[in-house]
């Protein structure tokens, strides 16, 4: 006699049972993985915002690192604040005395269309000529001697500056047209090259923080401290950082031995996460 073939497989209740252990141990997989998963994702959110931050900063700074001397300046209306500067290109010593034929030498008598720089301009490709840039001698920041009244220490918009090798070595030729006369000679005959105003605005209403270039100076910096008036006034815009939860600026201009300090805070937030970066700039006002 033949019994029929018996069948293998699971029962219910072992199913059941196999099922609920493994929900067990699902569980406690999960409950080991999950504090250091949201840990990771955390920590790389916390990154982010740093690295958001610190690029921001390390703009600034090269920005002011690049000012020309006594025109780094800070306004601020409720939640916003706005840091400007003229941001000069590159700077050498004019000629002030002999030897050197007396057209070498920069006449502070009458306006001067042309003379010579010792030690070469560096920074930009020679020849050189351009009416957007500024030619600055001696700005000190105060009435009378302030780049941003756009007299006496700075040429005037428009002005055809022209820079180009000169037969003497190690020495720059200098054109200006029309002629200007600066008022003051510069201790260290300093000369800047300048490329105009640059201005940081922070928003924590919008929580960003942007940079605006290409636009024209103004004396009065209420006229430019706002995201409006600086589109207005032609300038470009580029965001710094967003998630900007709260800005510092404080600038103290130091004297003509000591250097001047600019301390920016920013503080980020995004999704419950918070951090704050500060950072101190030192500034060359010596003009």
């Amino acid at each position: 006699m033949r019994y029929p073939p018996r069948q293998a497989g699971f029962t219910l209740i072992e199913l059941v049972m196999t099922m609920t252990v493994s929900a067990v141990v699902v569980s406690f997989v999960a409950l080991f993985i999950s504090g250091p998963v949201a840990g990771f994702t955390d920590q790389t959110r916390r990154a982010g915002l740093v690295d958001a931050a610190d690029a921001a900063l390390s703009r600034l700074k090269r920005d002011v690192r690049k000012a020309l001397p006594n025109t780094v300046r800070l306004t601020s209306a409720g939640g916003v604040v706005a840091l400007e500067l003229l941001s000069s290109v590159d700077g050498s010593r004019y000629r002030a005395q002999p030897p050197g034929t007396t057209d070498a030498i920069l006449d502070f008598a009458g306006a001067d269309g042309s003379f010579n720089v010792i030690g070469p301009f560096t920074q930009v490709a020679k020849p050189f000529v351009s009416t957007t840039h500024f030619l600055s001698v001696y700005n000190v920041g105060v009435p009378g001697a302030d780049a941003y009244e756009l007299a006496n220490v700075i040429t005037p918009p428009g002005t055809q500056i022209s820079i180009d090798a000169d037969a003497v070595p190690g020495e720059d030729r200098v054109s200006l047209l029309p002629a200007f006369q600066f008022a003051f000679g510069s201790p260290t005959q300093r000369a800047f090259l300048v490329e105009g105003p640059v201005t940081y605005l922070c928003d924590t209403g919008a929580g960003t923080l942007t940079r605006y270039d290409g636009y024209g100076i103004a004396q009065d910096q209420s006229t430019r401290d706002s995201h409006a008036e600086l589109l207005g006034a032609g300038a470009s815009a580029a965001l710094m950082a967003d998630s900007i939860a709260g800005c510092a600026f404080d600038y103290s201009p130091g004297t003509a031995e000591r250097a001047g300090l600019l301390t920016a805070e920013l503080g980020v937030s995004a999704q419950g996460e918070s951090i704050s970066l500060l950072s101190q700039i030192h500034v060359d006002n010596v003009p």
